[in-house]
């Protein structure tokens, strides 16, 4: 007998809807269950591409004892922590207020109103009975001791992440980037790069503030650790060295072995930390990692309404990893006389390189293109032969069962995968990557942006509609910003202001001087939180301030500069004691203390100085543009004649004939 998962949406869901537990989803009809019948809410939160949550299910969820526990005792309820990140905010929190450490598979147990009293990650399976079968005896004999250890916990979940308002400092300094820098460097890993720890996890924020950190102080220490930390990722198994896109993280400290599932935001983000290096430095191993996320991307990942999927699985066969790997014969039956020297390229060897016997995740020295001159190849020709040959693997490799998909359309991941696609055609000038940006911002726009400006956070499907949460918005304000500076397209712009409006009345709290995370007209859950911190996806707080600090500058709107100002005044103090997990808020101060270039660029030949502008690394920019004065800055500058202007803190140059001449400017 199936239970109510099955006429979910979910792939995630859905794989539990032959669990012998009576799992339902989040809804009304379980809470209500709940308390008519005075039972515990079992509250467990994963997500389809997670490894350690198809382990559990295997070991606890299927097992007909366990399950009789569960519904026995408690109202179990399954949710996607994807498609409801607001929930698994709450209880991913009061995880870790519990255990200073989460993670997912996130099992949480609750009084009958929602508010947590156990939680933790992935139990082993008798653990996880005997913690049902303590937790149920203590609400049944004492569940005083259930209510003042709930009330007790949601006083911290309620305090968590809410920061006072501080006064707007007249001025940031560069001693206030210093105080932030130099204790995150001492983290820097100078053998393997990224940082001194495992699992390693790519990060890209972390280094796009480096990156440009690094160019605006001039400090070439910390830009060579940016570029070696990019070639160690490019060059690990946490890149699909084969078929191109990044897997999560690393579990070891060399960025080899992976947790072998690809979700799209990753990539989005990665994507642009690669075009933003290649802008920089035109290394050809930045735009072959570029080009072929793409590929994966749009292959694996891209649906038929130009949307993209969310994730593959780790798993195939119930293996992790397998679909990705290689034994040393199989390489000499792909690759003939040209396996010699690829097993080398890819370190294959074989025993194998990974515990499976014999088993090889394919890995790369950063300097393994030097192998072009032992075949005599020139830099061109040893491309086309690496391509030609990582196909016939690739070929070989289809032919086995292929990782599960999450067909799930998020709009926070797609509008991080479309801001990538728009950062990679802005630094190799490839307008197939425009027209698959344009043509998922027509799926946002078509099936996700409503006629009132409020955003879903997924398209409707038959059982509900999601309305979008402050990451919806504030990426999806980012992307159409970023395709607007890309085409000078004004309906773009125009879009992410009204997104911008939107999401200020319905997420912003003038009182309070924050942004919450989920809308005032949502559901209400027990608590209703911020997100300040960044993490792998920056977060959504820091996020629309960034936009709104940008959008300030297109409209010239004092509103939204004020209310960017203020969030950063109030979590200004809290960056420097821990810089990775403030990264983006270091941006914005970062673009506080060395200011904005707003470059405008008028005439009739205005894309094609923006085209020769984007061979230029400027960290600190936006751009405008076009041949209408339809922006505060374009206002008395059109004319015949292509001309280029930079303005700084209201004050703008004269005209210059020139990219060169602008660049000499800046």
């Amino acid at each position: 007998m199936a239970n109510q998962l099955q006429f979910e949406n979910s792939p995630y869901l859905k794989q539990h809807a032959h669990n012998p537990v009576d799992w339902m989803p989040w809804g009304p009809e379980a809470l209500k269950k709940a308390k008519d019948e005075n039972k515990l809410i079992l509250v467990s939160i994963g997500y389809s591409a997670c490894h350690w949550c198809h382990v559990m299910e295997r070991e606890s969820f299927e097992n007909s004892a366990i399950a009789q526990t569960m519904n026995k005792f408690f109202v179990s309820i399954k949710i996607d922590r994807e498609e409801r990140p607001d929930i698994d905010q709450v209880y991913m929190l009061a995880v870790q207020l519990m255990t200073n450490a989460g993670g997912w598979p996130l099992n949480c147990i609750c009084l009958p109103d929602g508010r947590p009293i156990y939680g933790g990650t992935y139990f082993k399976p008798h653990d996880w009975q005997n913690i049902l079968l303590q937790i149920a005896q203590m609400w049944e004999e004492k569940p005083e001791v259930a209510f003042d250890y709930a009330e007790k916990l949601n006083n911290g979940i309620q305090r968590a992440e809410k920061l006072p308002i501080h006064p707007i400092p007249e001025q940031y300094t560069i001693s206030d980037l210093t105080a932030i820098v130099e204790p995150w460097v001492a983290t820097f890993d100078k053998k393997e790069g990224g940082y001194l720890k495992a699992p390693k996890f790519p990060l890209p924020n972390n280094w796009s503030f480096f990156l440009k950190y690094a160019v605006l102080a001039q400090d070439q220490e910390i830009l060579d650790h940016v570029h070696f930390t990019l070639k160690k990722i490019g060059s690990g198994g946490i890149y699909d060295q084969i078929g191109g896109g990044f897997a999560r993280y690393a579990v070891d400290h060399y960025w080899h072995i992976p947790h072998f599932e690809k979700m799209l935001y990753d990539n989005g983000q990665l994507l642009s930390l690669y075009a933003e290096a290649y802008q920089h430095n035109n290394d050809p191993f930045y735009k072959r990692i570029i080009e072929e996320t793409i590929c994966w991307a749009e292959r694996e990942m891209l649906a038929p309404n130009h949307g993209f999927y969310s994730a593959l699985d780790a798993d195939s066969e119930g293996i992790e990893g397998k679909y990705y790997s290689f034994s040393q014969a199989e390489f000499e039956t792909v690759l003939g006389k040209d396996a010699a020297l690829f097993c080398q390229y890819f370190n294959i060897t074989e025993q194998g390189n990974w515990e499976e016997e014999k088993t090889n995740v394919p890995i790369c020295a950063i300097n393994a293109d030097r192998l072009a001159e032992k075949v005599n190849m020139s830099p061109d020709e040893w491309a086309d032969f690496l391509k030609i040959s990582k196909k016939k693997l690739f070929d070989y490799r289809e032919k086995r069962v292929r990782p599960g998909l999450d067909h799930k359309q998020l709009t926070t991941w797609n509008a991080l995968f479309m801001k990538g696609l728009i950062d990679a055609y802005r630094s190799l000038g490839n307008p197939h990557f425009l027209e698959l940006a344009l043509n998922n911002a027509k799926f946002i726009s078509t099936h996700l942006i409503q006629d009132d400006a409020n955003l879903l956070h997924q398209p409707p499907d038959s059982n509900r509609v999601i309305s979008g949460f402050l990451d919806d918005y504030a990426f999806t304000m980012e992307a159409f910003i970023s395709l607007y500076e890309a085409t000078f397209d004004l309906q773009w712009l125009t879009k992410a202001r009204q997104l911008a409006e939107r999401a200020i009345v319905l997420f912003y709290d003038g009182a309070q001087k924050t942004f919450y995370y989920t809308s005032s007209q949502a559901e209400e859950l027990i608590a209703r939180k911020s997100e300040i911190m960044d993490n792998v996806i920056p977060s959504s707080a820091s996020t629309i301030v960034r936009q709104l600090k940008r959008l300030g500058l297109f409209f010239d709107n004092a509103n939204y500069t004020a209310i960017a100002d203020q969030l950063l005044a109030n979590v200004f103090p809290q960056i420097k004691t821990y810089g990775s997990a403030y990264s983006n808020w270091a941006i914005l101060l970062l673009e506080e203390v060395y200011g904005i270039n707003e470059i405008a660029l008028t005439g009739d030949m205005a894309v094609a100085f923006r085209t020769e502008l984007d061979q230029h690394y400027i960290p600190n920019k936006i751009v405008l543009g076009g041949t209408e004065e339809n922006l505060p800055l374009l206002e008395n500058r059109i004319g015949s004649e292509t001309k280029a202007y930079l303005c700084k803190n209201k004050t703008c140059s004269l005209p210059q004939n020139s990219i060169t001449a602008l660049i000499n400017y800046i």
